[in-house]
């Protein structure tokens, strides 16, 4: 007679594993995202001579703060 309950065991443990791997892909991915729209706020931010300086144009800028969050 075979027991059922050893691989159902292990296909949960692996389904619990999977899911945690898979969940801090998501989680990793939504930080990178929202680091990027702090960094647009801040660019946004920037005078004109930062600007100049750092060699962006005002119309450069705004296309890039236009962006949603979730776009790299």
């Amino acid at each position: 007679m075979t027991s059922l309950s050893h691989p159902v065991s292990a296909d949960v443990g692996y389904a619990r594993f999977r899911f945690r791997w898979v969940a801090r892909g998501q989680w990793s991915l939504l930080m990178r995202r929202y680091d990027c729209y702090l960094q647009r706020l801040e660019l946004a931010e920037l005078d004109a001579w930062q600007l100049e300086d750092l060699g962006l144009a005002p119309e450069d800028i705004r296309r890039e703060c236009a962006k949603f969050f979730w776009l790299p």
